[in-house]
């Protein structure tokens, strides 16, 4: 039979999370105001322009999927900060079983927010295929 060591943490596991976190969420924070900006340089070549309406909707429909998207990466990031602090308020006051639990949280919710992000690249280089595929024709 196999004996396992318990896992400590200290205040500093979670801290260590900050700078990720952080650096994450300027990313998003980045995608989302280039998103922004397009969108409304969209707006205005749809509102403005007679021709060509069915590439502008496309480009409109992949656009508000990743607006959605980064809304939720940035919610998922924002929660993974939130329980990564809380934990370590956890630690703080002693409560270990409260403070794993809670670090456990941040961790998956790094995780959805990574895997959300994956999902968003993937739909912006669509977003692009339907910009060179109207450069071809």
């Amino acid at each position: 039979m196999t004996n396992f060591k318990a896992v400590q943490i200290s205040i500093n596991t979670p801290a260590l999370l900050f700078p990720a976190i952080t650096l994450l969420m300027l990313a998003y924070t980045n995608r989302f105001l280039a998103l922004a900006s397009l969108i409304r340089k969209l707006h205005s070549e749809y509102k403005g322009s007679k021709e060509d309406k069915h590439l502008v909707k496309a480009q409109i429909v992949n656009l508000h999927r990743r607006l959605t998207l980064i809304k939720r990466m940035q919610a998922s990031g924002i929660l993974s900060f939130f329980f990564c602090v809380l934990s370590m308020l956890f630690i703080y006051i002693e409560q270990e079983v409260g403070a794993y639990s809670i670090f456990a949280l941040s961790l998956i919710f790094l995780l959805v927010s990574l895997a959300l992000s994956l999902n968003e690249i993937y739909i912006s280089t669509r977003a692009l295929e339907i910009e060179l595929k109207d450069l071809e024709d």
